[in-house]
């Protein structure tokens, strides 16, 4: 849920990108860091697990306008990977705006992909959210590995709502911001409502 700070006259999102361990999520939130100017983003803050991390910061976007007078900030979440830290995803997922499935398109990470998605949709749960009245969309990464799951097995197993979804290579930075900026967008369209 957006936070609408009056004093500063701005409207917080979170987005969450959540998915399997070592899919890129963070790698996405890396690219998107390191491409926003500085002046318009927070430091980027990672809480280190012994075996996982937790990023996020936060950005105000340039060229998305206002929102009856209001700037927009967004603050870019991932969640831990592995399933072992759960009560971390579900906290992460409190007050959540829009969500972004970073899947891993590789064929052996087919079952990670599932267990994950499923692992969303029982933790939006307990917050009363579901998939289908969220900001939602699927990026695919990994396309340029050779051992990659065709899309349409990968929209039919991860993508039943038919939401956008992206085909990308966050260590290349390629389809990164393409997906940040439909999300951002979906948000923006959803506080409008």
């Amino acid at each position: 849920m957006s936070v609408i700070n009056y004093a500063s006259r701005e409207i917080n999102c979170k987005i969450v990108y959540y998915g399997p361990g070592l899919g890129g999520k963070t790698t996405n939130l890396k690219k998107v860091y390191e491409k926003v100017n500085p002046s318009n983003r927070g430091e980027m803050i990672s809480l280190a697990t012994d075996m996982d991390r937790t990023l996020f910061f936060d950005f105000v976007p340039v060229n998305l306008g206002t929102i009856r007078g209001f700037k927009t900030r967004f603050h870019l979440y991932t969640v831990p990977g592995q399933v072992y830290y759960n009560a971390s995803r579900k906290l992460i997922l409190r007050g959540v705006d829009g969500v972004v499935f970073v899947a891993d398109s590789q064929i052996e990470r087919l079952d990670d992909n599932v267990e994950s998605i499923k692992n969303l949709i029982e933790n939006l749960k307990e917050y009363n959210l579901k998939l289908s009245e969220i900001p939602f969309i699927i990026q695919y990464n990994k396309r340029d590995l050779p051992n990659i799951a065709p899309l349409d097995q990968l929209e039919r197993l991860l993508n039943p709502l038919k939401v956008p979804s992206f085909e990308a290579v966050a260590t290349d930075g390629i389809a990164v911001f393409a997906t940040l900026k439909e999300i951002s967008k979906m948000v923006l369209k959803k506080l409008s409502q």
